[in-house]
């Protein structure tokens, strides 16, 4: 069983989250902060995080790089999940290094189809 770290601060979207990663026979821990993630991250390693963008403490963005400081997280995917779906938002988030990005509200196949593909391949090597 895989596990999956949710950083989500949106009670509705953390259970919904939460609901279809455990219905296709994942384990989930949860994070309502950045901070928390980061922390969750490094003591957990999961083997993929979703990463909101727009939380209370540090953003998505910010969070993502302290995890990527931590070599024993290198091989996770962090995948972003937002609502920010202007062109400008988008591009900033994919280049500050998630590995994918899944926008809000889910389109269930597309997210499931990114999931499955990381948990099964990993970060991309550059």
């Amino acid at each position: 069983m895989k596990t999956i770290l949710i950083v989500e601060d949106n009670e509705k979207n953390m259970k919904l989250v939460r609901d279809i990663l455990r219905h296709n026979g994942h384990a989930t821990i949860e994070a309502p902060t950045g901070g928390e993630g980061v922390r969750l991250a490094s003591e957990k390693k999961p083997d993929l995080i979703l990463m909101d963008i727009q939380l209370p403490d540090i953003d998505g963005i910010e969070a993502l790089r302290r995890i990527r400081e931590d070599p024993a997280l290198d091989a996770v995917a962090v995948i972003a999940v937002s609502a920010s779906v202007m062109p400008d938002d988008q591009q900033k988030i994919v280049t500050s290094g998630f590995d994918a990005f899944v926008t809000k509200p889910i389109n269930l196949k597309q997210f499931l189809d990114t999931v499955k593909r990381f948990l099964e391949s990993g970060r991309a090597r550059s």
